[in-house]
């Protein structure tokens, strides 16, 4: 119950930052502008066939979410760091801790808050892409449990790298890392294009190490059509899946290890 009490404080907190309101407003609009190359590609496609038509309309719907779930995962991290590092510059932590409330408990109610604000982020960006397509004259053919699954593990993972680095760091510091961190996820990934012959030596055990969220990256459902949608094996699903999971469970764990040796004020 005390957990459940954190998270919904945490979500409400984050419903009337203002921080958070601009953020919103300023991906509207840009979202907004993108949408302009959907409508091109809608009036282009008209002139070739239907199967150009699809390509070009979901590569464009494709790039788009590519933006709107890459901005999601730094929200996730940035508000994941802010919860745990803004009630110790303020002080509020020790009010909360007095009731009490065990610190795993603290962690785990703030990281709870977090996925709620990124459940309903991952929802409203389902129906943008199954708008977007819709503008194109098009519709997404991927299942609407993995537009709705795989975003919300990769938010897990990353809000959780955030959380166990501002346990120990300042949050600023901590989004730098973490944005390194997807960077060279990026990079070192299968499909990543090694920059010098040396990162090649180093993309295996990067990959390994790295949180390889392209793995649970719904983009890669997005950018195939019907003609040569191809089933994915349920052990495939299962196997990214629990990957994710178990990196966000390991990673929270350690913040609250490191939490709970930590000084509850912060200068």
């Amino acid at each position: 119950m005390k957990i459940w009490k954190i998270a919904l404080n945490t979500f409400g907190g984050y419903v009337r930052d203002g921080l958070l309101i601009v953020f919103a407003v300023l991906n509207a609009c840009t979202v907004l502008l993108m949408m302009t190359p959907v409508l091109g590609a809608k009036a282009i496609a008209k002139a070739g066939s239907a199967s150009q038509a699809e390509v070009m309309v979901l590569g464009m719907v494709s790039a788009i979410m590519f933006f709107v779930s890459g901005t999601g995962s730094l929200l996730a991290a940035w508000c994941a760091a802010s919860s745990v590092a803004s009630e110790m510059k303020t002080g509020t932590i020790l009010a909360v801790m007095a009731r009490p409330v065990k610190r795993w408990e603290f962690l785990l109610g703030k990281y709870l808050g977090v996925m709620l604000l990124m459940s309903i982020y991952v929802v409203m960006m389902f129906g943008l892409s199954w708008l977007l397509a819709w503008i194109g004259g098009e519709k997404i053919h991927s299942s609407t449990w993995v537009l709705l699954a795989y975003p919300m593990v990769r938010y897990a993972v990353y809000s959780a790298t955030a959380m166990a680095l501002v346990t120990v760091l300042h949050p600023v510091v901590t989004m730098g890392i973490t944005l390194i961190i997807a960077v060279a996820a990026l990079i070192v990934a299968p499909t990543g294009q090694a920059i010098t012959s040396n990162v090649k030596y180093l993309k295996i055990p990067l990959w390994i190490v790295l949180p390889s969220t392209s793995l649970l990256s719904e983009e890669r459902f997005l950018t195939i059509t019907q003609a040569n949608l191809k089933p994915i094996s349920w052990l495939e699903h299962i196997t990214a899946l629990t990957y994710g999971l178990d990196y966000a469970l390991v990673l929270l764990l350690l913040a609250m290890w490191a939490f709970h040796y930590q000084s509850l004020t912060r200068d």
